[in-house]
């Protein structure tokens, strides 16, 4: 039976990843499968919006180093919001280099990302070896790597033969690789229909997911979390349609939207079941 419709709670039970397991431990402990993505560039604005849509998310996505004023203090702080509101970190680095530099920009640097990120990404555009680079690094501390199997923008590359590729580097490093970012699930990418090998159980993390608009000048592309849900995602990954877009963030206004998007995501979850 395809993984698409097993509930969150059994798939946590039998998970072989520990980091794919907290994640959906966390998911129905907080009755969310909402991502906020918060690309800022100030310190302040950062934590804020984490302290508010804390409470709404399973998982916060941040960007790290385009924060102007960032210092270690961050860091620790986040970690504290972490346990606070019960969510985990997902830097969205997308490393894409040679095995032995993206260990050390994972472990190494201003940043020290290994540490405190409980999952992070990467494009399979240098091979194998972007994966057991990071393993070296990650494995030990219990972390799990996302691939880039899709993306939402226009134009995007990253399909066909390339996600084909991606999903059969996956599934050769599934003691570390636990998922995608991806528009739908990947369990069949590659598999004939007459494929009776282990059933794969690959998170599905999507972003451009949007209530109220189609798209913006840059190219991204949105749908509902109805959508995505339905098409095999597990995770919504949403930034903008809960901050905004202007220069100063309305806390108020964040709080309500957090909560909006994740009644909307926890919907389309319990309506996927009883497909």
């Amino acid at each position: 039976m395809s993984s698409k419709f097993v509930s969150y709670e059994e798939r946590a039970k039998r998970h072989p990843s520990s980091a794919a397991r907290s994640l959906l431990e966390t998911i129905v402990r907080k009755r969310s499968n909402l991502c906020v993505s918060v690309d800022v560039t100030a310190k302040a604005d950062f934590l804020d919006i984490i302290d508010v849509v804390g409470p709404y998310v399973c998982l916060v996505k941040t960007h790290v180093d385009i924060i102007e004023d960032f210092d270690s203090s961050l860091i620790a702080t986040l970690q504290e919001l972490s346990k606070k509101h019960d969510f985990l970190i997902f830097e969205d680095r997308k490393f894409a280099d040679i095995g032995n530099t993206v260990a050390l920009q994972y472990s190494s640097g201003v940043h020290k990302i290994a540490s405190w990120s409980h999952i992070t990404n990467a494009h399979p555009v240098p091979g194998p070896s972007i994966i057991t680079g990071l393993a070296s690094v990650g494995k030990p501390l219990g972390r799990g790597l996302l691939l880039l199997a899709e993306m939402s923008t226009k134009g995007s590359l990253a399909k066909g033969v390339y996600t084909e590729e991606a999903v059969q580097m996956a599934r050769a490093h599934r003691d570390f690789v636990i998922g995608f970012i991806a528009q739908r699930s990947m369990n069949a990418v590659g598999k004939s229909s007459t494929d009776t090998g282990d059933e794969d159980d690959f998170l599905v993390l999507t972003p451009g997911v949007g209530l109220d608009v189609k798209g913006d000048a840059m190219g991204q592309q949105y749908r509902t979390p109805e959508e995505v849900l339905n098409d095999g995602s597990d995770v919504i990954i949403v930034g903008r349609g809960i901050y905004g877009k202007g220069p100063t963030v309305d806390i108020q206004s964040v709080q309500v939207q957090a909560e909006r998007y994740r009644a909307a995501g926890w919907s389309a979850y319990e309506k996927r079941l009883q497909l």
